[in-house]
């Protein structure tokens, strides 16, 4: 019985995962709010590099 629900966790787990993965929940959102120099922009400033400003 133990067995069956670490098993049923594990798949639960890998198929949270694969969906983590998946680019077309949030991913372009993400790509987005990133600077030129590679930082995550947070809120709707400038980046901290003083580069890159956000539209």
């Amino acid at each position: 019985m133990l067995s069956k629900i670490v098993v049923l966790f594990l798949v639960f787990m890998g198929v949270l995962a694969m969906f983590g993965k998946l680019h077309w929940i949030g991913g372009k959102r993400l790509t987005q709010s990133k600077c030129s120099c590679g930082r995550y922009r947070i809120g709707k400033g400038p980046c901290a590099c003083g580069g890159g400003k956000k539209g």
